[in-house]
């Protein structure tokens, strides 16, 4: 199964929290989901979504013609440092988006470790 790499690819350093959280499953389901050569559809389907694709391009991913992709259309100066630069985004935006996301990503982490807590508890009385 691809998608270690296509999730690479799309800039998820933090897979399997997010993916998991998305899916509703354990980080070591996504693990075992990535290592199978047969997903179901549906579980496809979720997987695409989560990582903002379709269940096509993970199905027909190929790295070596990504990489060929790439290289063929780099020009001559692509290496080059461009000191013209325009950003089509605010990078200070761009971060606090990411700051509020993961906030919200500890938040649900401390509610399903508080739950965890209390059923223990109950179990005890």
């Amino acid at each position: 199964m691809t998608s270690p790499v296509l999730r690479r690819e799309r800039g998820s350093n933090a897979p399997y929290l997010s993916g998991a959280a998305e899916l509703g499953i354990s980080q070591q389901a996504v693990s075992k989901i990535e290592q199978s050569e047969k997903i179901e559809e549906e579980v496809l389907d979720k997987i695409a979504k989560a990582l903002g694709t379709n269940s096509d391009a993970i199905k027909f991913f190929n790295e070596d013609a990504v990489i060929n992709i790439i290289s063929s259309t780099l020009h001559d100066n692509a290496g080059s440092i461009n000191n013209n630069c325009t950003l089509n985004f605010n990078p200070i935006e761009k971060w606090m988006e990411v700051v509020e996301e993961n906030k919200k990503l500890y938040e649900r982490l401390l509610a399903s470790e508080r739950e965890k807590v209390e059923l223990l508890k109950n179990q005890g009385k």
